[in-house]
């Protein structure tokens, strides 16, 4: 890059630096009345208190302490809201939700393409319509077989891993990630990333499990630099690209090639796959008959649709990353912890291995079979309740607005707020996990993981609340048209593997688990030390007492 080329790059990023810097310093005045924590950095705000490693214990503090409505500090002194009254909740995820818009969407579509998890407005609603039947239950009672064929793959692998010894301490944490990455290839894109038997290596596998990783640790710069080389997105993608490489970050320069590499596999795929299609592959058309590979079902409804309905080649393309990506950590990191949360109550792990047992009586438990369980789906909302992968999300006003509110909040100043007025451009962090875990909705006993709460009548506090999530009266997978497109999709997967691995193994703590931590991240992980930055899960696993 010649010294005339850097100069530019450097105004122009200077320029976007001032103009940001004065527009967000003041904190608007309808907003000043809100409680909130002190912010301990012009520069970051309380985002490291917020989004940091160990930020669990802040997090529920700060809910507690200034209620469901309260007021943050982000990058640059600017107002920042945490959220997690149901009524405000429903109003950006429902009511108003093409006011509030997804926080650094410009970021997103830069790094993952124009996925659903990405885009807004209209194209969001198209990407969505189009996808939508996909996700049908014939197609969950048609990939279950699949599911349970991969899961066995696992079995096997896990039973080579331990031997012949009568137990050992196993990663769990590993063997969920590669069994989740498998299950989302043969059923999202009927593509083999690992057979499950012995070590392998893909470079599309690897960038993905590296991913979220390589994301958390720009840390800080993501938040506050980010924007300012997007220029909201209305950069060139060319002179993007020269701002990116000229970026002198190891860390930068990582992220740029892991999305990269997704990028080409996934052209790659949708090659593969629209060539097959054309040519009437058996194998691919019969996948689509049967109703066993959404990638190949959403080609051939988008060459059914319309010129209007069409997706484009980019858009396809970008469905591959946000499939992978969005269902990956989430639901096999949500897995490790409920076999380790299983560890830690062997009662509750002998009751749910009975009724799995029961049900199975030698065959696999069929799908409609797998739903009507009562103690497995409630160990699986109670964990997803409590410990749901994704604790918030970020969402933008687009223009003036005001937030109602389910209780009232007590101002500064002393008096009741019953709703705010909300200025255009005030980011909001919609708090998943404080909204989960409301001690006036669900009771006092919210931050206690109690399965047996869901085979009885809730409280009238949760009907009363009216929570706009899309599951169980829970906001884990979000709620309105931006909810969880597969939360159903991730449910199955859960329940296929816990069907399978209970039936063939017990599941106990560690030596070493008075040591493990889960960390805040874009997804929830666990690491053996509180410093450690490798994500591992160990359990002791050995096959079940004889009845």
């Amino acid at each position: 890059m010649d010294l005339l080329t850097s100069l530019l790059l450097a105004l122009v990023l200077l320029g976007a630096l001032t103009w940001t810097i004065r527009r967000r310093l003041a904190t608007p005045p309808s907003l000043r009345n809100l409680p909130g924590p002190k912010s301990p950095s012009w520069l970051k705000g309380n985002t490291q208190q917020l989004m940091g490693r160990h930020s669990n214990e802040w997090n529920k503090q700060t809910a507690e302490t200034y209620g469901p409505l309260s007021r943050l500090t982000g990058p640059f002194a600017r107002t920042w809201l945490n959220v997690y009254d149901p009524k405000a909740l429903y109003s950006i995820a429902i009511k108003d939700q093409d006011i509030w818009l997804k926080n650094a969407a410009a970021a997103n579509v830069r790094l993952l393409g124009p996925g659903l998890l990405t885009t807004q407005g209209a194209q969001h609603r198209k990407q969505r319509k189009m996808l939508t039947p996909v996700f049908s239950t014939a197609y969950l009672r048609g990939i279950t077989s699949v599911f349970y064929d991969t899961t066995h793959k696992l079995r096997d692998g896990l039973i080579a891993d331990i031997g012949a010894t009568d137990s050992k301490e196993v990663d769990v944490l590993k063997w969920m990630g590669r069994a989740a990455l498998e299950l989302l290839g043969q059923g999202a894109l009927g593509y083999s990333f690992d057979p499950l038997v012995g070590d392998t290596t893909n470079d599309f596998a690897e960038a993905v499990k590296s991913f979220f990783a390589a994301l958390n640790a720009l840390s800080v710069f993501r938040l506050v630099a980010m924007p300012f080389l997007l220029l909201g997105g209305k950069l060139p993608s060319r002179v993007h690209g020269m701002l990116i490489d000229a970026i002198p970050s190891r860390r930068v320069q990582r992220v740029k090639h892991i999305v990269r590499t997704m990028r080409q596999r996934s052209v790659e795929i949708v090659a593969e796959k629209r060539a097959a299609l054309a040519k009437g592959d058996a194998s691919t058309v019969r996948q689509v008959d049967e109703g066993k590979d959404i990638m190949s079902i959403l080609l051939q409804a988008n060459m059914a649709a319309s010129e209007k309905e069409k997706l484009s080649d980019e858009e396809l393309t970008a469905q591959i990353s946000t499939f992978i990506l969005a269902g990956m950590d989430t639901t096999s990191n949500a897995t490790a912890r409920l076999l380790h949360l299983l560890s830690l109550h062997p009662d509750i792990q002998k009751k749910l291995r009975d009724e799995i047992l029961e049900a199975q009586a030698g065959e696999e438990v069929s799908y409609d079979r797998l739903n009507e369980l009562p103690y497995l789906d409630s160990v699986c909302r109670e964990t997803l309740r409590l410990y749901g992968p994704v604790r918030t999300l970020a969402r933008r006003a687009m223009e003036d607005t005001v937030l109602p509110l389910h209780e009232p909040v007590r101002g500064t100043d002393g008096t009741w707020l019953t709703e705010v007025a909300v200025p255009k451009g005030t980011v909001a962090i919609l708090n998943l996990w404080a909204c989960n875990t409301n001690k006036a909705v669900w009771g006092e006993d919210a931050h206690e993981w109690r399965p047996e709460r869901f085979l009885a009548p809730l409280p009238r506090s949760v009907e009363a609340a009216r929570i706009p999530g899309v599951y169980a009266n829970l906001m884990s997978f979000h709620g309105g048209s931006r909810s969880c497109i597969g939360f159903k999709y991730a449910q199955l997967e859960l329940k296929v593997v816990l069907a399978v691995l209970l039936a063939n193994f017990t599941f106990e703590p560690s030596a070493r688990d008075k040591d493990v931590v889960w960390n805040n991240a874009g997804v929830a992980y666990p690491s053996v030390g509180r410093d450690s930055k490798k994500p591992e899960l160990p359990l002791k696993v050995s096959p079940p007492p004889r009845a």
